[in-house]
């Protein structure tokens, strides 16, 4: 993590929510993480867009530095967004969101227009159907804590390598965590299921929709369907996976500082 990557936290409702932070005068842009992920996946995004934009990329309540939530419904997703904003004393700010960071995203933009100035969605769909399996119910295989970091990594079979970076120790020593609770984060992925047109297409401030042609979360009609009803969004396809920063990290970057060099 670059040494200017600042890692700060604050305390809402008893709960530490952390959050990575570039600084510098730049104009802001709140990256939101997805799933199975945390604020630190956006560290190469920071360095991209220094000095001209200023990266805050939370961990969202129950992933990473910040502490695990009563419930992952919206309403508290956002309620959490909206006290760092007014944290950071940020008038408005560019919001960018990947998957469930993504929905976050529009929503805010919706319920909240005044503090956001662009939104910029990647390969988040406006319609996720639920068949009655979740894609992330694997996880409930995993243990939340072990005795040692290869314990902990081994017992998460192959998605181990991957969680590996960041597993944290345990305060007290004795042992290593996930940066997710299992049943956390199939409660809030069962939680993004649904319809979400009306909040996607009620913003009315620029927007980028970043679709991952090999997306196994966003169809490519979906796509082109949000961007053609949705005014003022510019559509940036990459050749990559539902996993953008990780599959096409130069892409990503170049099409989002293009994007913000428009506003």
């Amino acid at each position: 993590m670059p040494a200017d990557l600042l890692r700060a936290e604050l305390t809402i409702d008893g709960r530490t929510l952390s959050y990575l932070d570039s600084g510098g005068p730049g104009r802001p842009v709140l990256a939101l993480h997805g799933h199975l992920s945390e604020g630190a996946s956006f560290t190469p995004l920071a360095a991209a867009l220094a000095p001209q934009w200023r990266v805050i990329a939370p961990d969202q309540r129950g992933h990473g530095d910040s502490d695990r939530a009563p419930e992952y419904g919206r309403s508290g997703y956002l309620a959490d967004l909206v006290a760092l904003v007014g944290h950071l004393r940020l008038d408005r700010a560019v919001v960018l969101g990947h998957s469930l960071g993504g929905i976050n995203a529009y929503h805010l933009a919706a319920e909240h227009p005044g503090l956001v100035e662009a939104v910029i969605n990647v390969d988040s769909p406006a319609d996720l159907p639920d068949d009655g399996t979740g894609p992330l119910d694997f996880v409930l295989g995993f243990p939340y804590t072990a005795a040692t970091r290869e314990e902990l990594i081994a017992a998460c079979g192959p998605v181990g390598p991957m969680v590996a970076p960041a597993l944290r120790p345990l305060p007290d020593g004795s042992g290593w965590r996930l940066p997710f609770h299992p049943q956390d984060t199939v409660d809030s992925e069962r939680g993004v299921h649904g319809d979400h047109w009306e909040q996607w297409l009620a913003g009315r401030c620029p927007a980028l929709l970043v679709h991952a042609r090999k997306s196994q979360v966003l169809p490519g009609e979906q796509a082109l369907e949000m961007v053609a009803r949705r005014p003022r969004t510019t559509y940036r396809p990459l050749d990559t996976d539902h996993f953008v920063q990780l599959g096409d990290p130069e892409g990503f970057s170049r099409a989002v500082r293009e994007f913000l060099e428009t506003l």
